[in-house]
């Protein structure tokens, strides 16, 4: 009887034990094996070494800045600072800079970023072979930091290029490149997000990932699963100039596009349709009939452009382009700029309640006219009751901003005017879809406007219109 319950606590540890491989065992059968996938794709997957001249402006002495060094290991830190010696830092000269790109035809086209090429005087593809190639430049584009690279060769090893519309959020992806010098280095993790819109980045929905991205990896692959690009690493969120588990990519259907027109034609255009947009906020989903906040608010319509010619007009709420639903403001630009110039895209508006089809013909993006696509997000501007004074809009401001019709706004009391955000300096252009010329005309709509239900009201601020909402208490 002792021997036996000596036993059965040795019985149930080899119980546990067994039971815990078991889990381990189950664990690592679901997790993903990137082996195969890194040995069939790292051969097409490139080293780009630059030499950027020092009256480039970029730093002359070394490929980091002082914040991305001091994230380094102090044991690799030494390799990359500025040397000194007796004369004190060296002086400045001709330096190298890295990045990362990716083979797609056999015959030597090479993608990456535009600012690993940007200012260089001569740039070197190194293969996984330890081959180096003097690589030229085909066309870069700024606007989705993208360069089209070409190095003298054939049957070169190529990349399989996915469809980065496929995606889904949660999805592993894989990205080789070589950051901070250490070619061919592979990073894992998932797709955090889809459709990222960044500041100044008008034509670029950015794939987010949680994938360690640092310098020397822009304008590397990122793979799925199957081994097909999806996306190209472009950046990183980071205060220290290290990686802190936001990063972007490029999502390989705009850069194939941008591959194909700079392969062709030499450069890149890209859509137009010429207005001025804002986010739909709640309180203005609310005030122009939406069961919910979507869509893209049209603040202005530029003179002489297709969407003038196709009737847009101020106050209309793009809700779908080419039958794909616009959520976000922001997803309107990109879908705008790949199509092709000269074609018929339809648009689904809500005009005054109602909603409607247009057609509109896409022009062509004029130089200087990205920035001119996106306003700034307005900021939710609950509104309460009115309480404003104003005046007629001054000859002088009519031509300065280009306004025709409106009121000025000279003083802002208590109520509904200052909690919706109007300030005095503001001009009112329309409340409630109703076109406003004078004082007479402002004070006559206010005796009609409904109360307690939230109005739009278009307002120009230095210049630039967006849309305000105002409620007046019941």
């Amino acid at each position: 009887m002792k021997f036996q319950r000596r036993r059965k606590p040795i019985l149930g540890l080899w119980l546990f034990l067994f039971a815990f491989w078991l889990s381990e065992a189950v664990a690592a059968v679901n997790l993903p094996d990137f082996t195969g996938l890194v040995k069939d794709s790292s051969p097409a997957v490139v080293n780009i070494s630059t030499t950027v001249s020092a009256s480039s402006g970029r730093n002359p002495n070394v490929p980091f800045t002082q914040d991305q060094l001091e994230q380094m290991p102090e044991f690799f830190r030494h390799f990359f600072e500025a040397p000194e010696g007796p004369m004190g830092p060296a002086q400045p000269g001709p330096r190298h800079s890295m990045g990362s790109g990716f083979i797609v035809s056999p015959d030597g086209y090479v993608l990456t970023n535009n600012h690993v090429v940007d200012g260089a005087e001569e740039i070197i593809v190194r293969l996984s072979d330890r081959r180096e190639l003097e690589a030229t430049v085909v066309g870069t584009d700024p606007s989705t930091d993208l360069a089209v690279l070409k190095v003298e060769g054939t049957d070169l090893p190529v990349v399989r290029l996915g469809k980065s519309a496929e995606l889904e959020v949660g999805e592993w992806v894989v990205a080789i490149g070589s950051p901070f010098g250490f070619d061919h280095t592979v990073t894992a993790g998932i797709v955090s997000a889809k459709g990222r819109a960044l500041p100044s980045e008008n034509y670029v929905p950015f794939i987010q990932t949680d994938v360690a991205i640092n310098p020397g990896n822009s304008g590397g692959p990122l793979f799925n699963l199957d081994g097909d690009v999806v996306g190209i690493n472009s950046q990183i969120y980071t205060r220290s100039g290290g990686f802190m588990g936001v990063s972007f990519a490029i999502p390989v259907d705009v850069a194939m596009n941008v591959f194909e027109q700079i392969r062709d034609q030499g450069y890149v255009s890209r859509g137009w349709l010429g207005v001025l947009i804002q986010e739909v906020s709640r309180d203005l989903a609310q005030s122009f009939g939406l069961s919910k906040p979507h869509g893209a608010l049209v603040a202005e319509v530029m003179p002489g452009s297709p969407a003038a010619k196709a009737g847009l007009k101020p106050g209309d709420i793009i809700l779908e382009f080419e039958g794909e639903e616009i959520g976000l403001s922001a997803e309107l630009p990109p879908q705008v700029g790949r199509v092709k110039v000269g074609s018929t895209a339809e648009l689904l508006i809500m005009r005054n309640g109602n909603r409607q089809e247009i057609d509109v013909t896409i022009g062509e993006l004029p130089n200087g006219a990205a920035q001119n696509q996106q306003s700034e997000p307005a900021k939710a501007m609950p509104g309460n009751p009115l309480g404003l004074e104003v005046e007629p809009l001054p000859r002088e401001l009519k031509q300065k901003w280009d306004v025709e019709g409106g009121v000025l706004v000279t003083n802002v009391g208590q109520g509904p005017a200052r909690k919706a955000g109007i300030r005095p300096g503001d001009v009112i252009r329309s409340i409630n879809n109703q076109d406003i010329t004078s004082p007479d005309d402002f004070r006559a709509m206010l005796k009609d406007l409904p109360r307690g239900k939230a109005l739009p009201a278009l307002i120009v601020r230095d210049g630039a219109p967006s849309f305000v909402v105002l409620k007046l208490e019941k």
